[in-house]
């Protein structure tokens, strides 16, 4: 059985406007398995935002239970919360988020100071990240002197550096154009496949789900209902188009020549 890295029960927000109560969650039940890759859609004001920051530990729920790697976080104090942030959770956002005054290993070590680890391992692991998502050699450029796609990938290192235990990205193809929107959203993949790294994406652009391994739809604040997406056959070793066996690593099927 695979081991649940969150599990919410019965999640619900409640926003007070006034004299008004605004539900944005309504009896959220959801489990992430270590090694998933979960897309999270919906329409404006479905609740992925509100859903989002819960998952994140940036806001708490109204009722019910939010299990992180087996930690309580809905019962934990505000003041205890920053340690689950950084040890447990990395963060991929939309805008990036990366400091401009700093090169691309100094960003991806920020989340590692204040640990047990040394200067000199933290530049080590940097330098080994920015490798893993393609930037060996760009270790010292500053956020500028780096193209859009680029400096996504520093931000999803950065997300890595202290072996969280669940990725949460923001619409992270959302300032990208189609050439880096699907290197990002393959890099994601075969980190996911080769890493074993459990991510969960929020996302209104449905060729970017497709992508993931299971889709989870949300409308007024209720999950409506998923649907697998075409990683999971890629995890199968199937090729989603015609069924036939391909390897790990295949760009495109032997059987069918469709690209993977």
């Amino acid at each position: 059985m695979s081991e649940a890295v969150l599990k919410l029960e019965k999640l619900s927000k409640t926003y007070t406007l006034g004299k008004r109560s605004v539900p944005a969650l309504s009896n959220v039940n959801l489990q992430v398995n270590k090694g998933e890759f979960v897309a999270i859609m919906g329409p404006s004001g479905s609740g992925k935002t509100t859903l989002l920051n819960v998952l994140g530990c940036l806001d708490k729920p109204t009722t019910g239970t939010v299990l992180l790697d087996g930690v309580d976080v809905v019962r934990m104090p505000e003041n205890a919360l920053y340690k689950i942030r950084r040890s447990k959770i990395g963060f991929v956002f939309q805008t990036f988020n990366l400091l401009p005054y700093l090169n691309a290993r100094e960003n991806v070590e920020l989340p590692m100071e204040n640990t047990k680890t040394s200067k000199t391992e933290r530049k080590q692991r940097a330098s080994e990240l920015l490798g893993m998502v393609g930037l060996s050699g760009r270790e010292e450029h500053r956020p500028h002197r780096l193209s859009a796609g680029e400096q996504q990938r520093v931000a999803i290192a950065r997300a890595l550096a202290n072996n969280p235990a669940i990725i949460l990205a923001d619409e992270p193809t959302g300032n990208l154009d189609a050439k880096n929107k699907r290197e990002i959203v393959t890099l994601l993949a075969n980190l996911n496949l080769k890493q074993d790294t459990t991510i969960i994406l929020v996302t209104h652009d449905g060729q970017v789900a497709a992508h993931t391994e299971r889709v989870v739809l949300l409308k007024d604040g209720r999950i409506l209902k998923e649907r697998q997406g075409l990683h999971s056959a890629k995890k199968k070793l199937i090729c989603p188009c015609c069924g036939s066996k391909i390897e790990h690593g295949d760009a495109v099927c032997s059987s069918c020549q469709k690209k993977l």
